[in-house]
């Protein structure tokens, strides 16, 4: 994947600098107009320059399109877990295991907020997993906790054991509210438009 990558970059990186410096020597008038029009004379004019200018555009349009096919292909195939099983081949998305493991997380009451994200590769599954942490969480135990918990469901759901690294970054530390979201306010209850009527003992 990182050879295709930068094989990708280095072409779309040379196309665009080729691009990019004809417009500047054009801009510039760096050569003159007439030996720019000579130049596209004599390809027009030369039989066999015109076949390898074709031959070539075909070429590179060809190129793009399987560059553009095989990147598409390692994007989706990397999105996925596949594993073999006696009936066929089954296949799971990262984006399943991903929400997975934000229900399991909610399990945690020092836990306001989750979201991991789920690599694979050959070397196992990695999942970097952002959390925001209520300020009366003891932090190591939290999230020691959490990365026992997501390596053993993971494990378990998949029914494999390779290696899970789990990483977790603290990115907010909030405090609790005091009053639940889901109690209405004094202010929401609409006022007493009736009239009152005052009796005498």
């Amino acid at each position: 994947m990182r050879f295709l990558g930068g094989l990708t970059l280095f072409f779309y990186t040379l196309v665009f600098f080729l691009v990019g410096g004809s417009f500047i020597v054009i801009a510039a008038n760096v050569i003159p107009l007439n030996t720019i029009i000579d130049t596209f004379n004599t390809f027009y004019s030369n039989t066999d320059v015109r076949v390898i200018l074709g031959a070539t555009g075909v070429l590179l349009i060809f190129i793009s399109i399987m560059v553009v096919q095989i990147t598409v292909g390692v994007i989706k195939k990397e999105k996925t877990i596949a594993f073999e099983n006696p009936d066929g081949q089954v296949t799971i998305s990262l984006t399943a295991i991903e929400d997975f493991i934000k229900r399991s997380i909610k399990q945690i009451a020092e836990v306001k907020e989750s979201r991991p994200s789920v690599r694979a590769s050959k070397k196992g599954i990695t999942i970097v997993n952002r959390v925001v942490l209520f300020s009366d969480a003891n932090i190591p135990e939290v999230t020691e906790k959490m990365q026992g918990m997501m390596k053993t469901r993971v494990q378990e759901m998949l029914g494999v054991e390779e290696p899970v690294e789990i990483q977790i970054n603290v990115t907010k530390i909030v405090h609790r509210e005091d009053r639940p979201k889901d109690i209405k306010k004094e202010d929401n209850v609409p006022p007493f438009r009736g009239t009152i009527e005052y009796s005498s003992f």
